[in-house]
């Protein structure tokens, strides 16, 4: 049996499998707090491999700029958890696969990892819908599984908010 959060994120992606395939286009994730979660979420779905094109884990800051192309003074300046590097990350996906619509995340998990600028919980999203750039901090409560699971909840419940505007 499915926990809450399981149906809750199966439900979401069944969401979106439909808008893809109704819109005939296809999806790309980059993640990074989440390590692959949502990715794993949408090709969870039966008959996913029709709109999920793919998925970039980019954990390190290395694997940000070497995968997706991120310049590493943008993450030095800014640091991996914030709008720019969030909208960087969604950029890169499209422009590293075929698909038109893309997802991003970064954040900060936890149980460490949090400053008084950045607390444990804090997380960017960002979506490109079509070239629509859109991106939203987040600060999840609870502990490092809560935080992601929000986050994959969150991106997924904002692609679709995004598709259908």
């Amino acid at each position: 049996m499915l926990s809450k959060s399981e149906q809750a994120r199966q439900s979401l992606c069944r969401v979106v499998a439909n808008l893809m395939l109704n819109d005939h286009v296809s999806l790309a994730i980059a993640e990074s707090c989440t390590g692959g979660l949502i990715a794993a979420a949408c090709t969870d779905l039966p008959g996913s491999s029709q709109w999920f094109e793919r998925g970039f884990v980019t954990y390190s800051n290395a694997a940000k700029t070497e995968l997706l192309g991120i310049d590493a003074a943008l993450i030095q300046r800014d640091g991996a958890v914030s709008e720019s590097v969030a909208i960087a990350m969604v950029q890169g996906a499209v422009k590293h696969s075929h698909a038109r619509v893309a997802v991003a995340v970064t954040g900060i998990a936890g149980p460490e990892g949090g400053s008084v600028d950045k607390p444990v919980g804090t997380v960017w999203i960002a979506w490109n819908v079509r070239g629509k750039i859109t991106a939203t901090c987040h600060h999840f409560a609870g502990d490092r599984t809560a935080v992601r699971e929000q986050t994959v909840q969150s991106a997924l419940q904002g692609l679709i908010d995004r598709m259908v505007a």
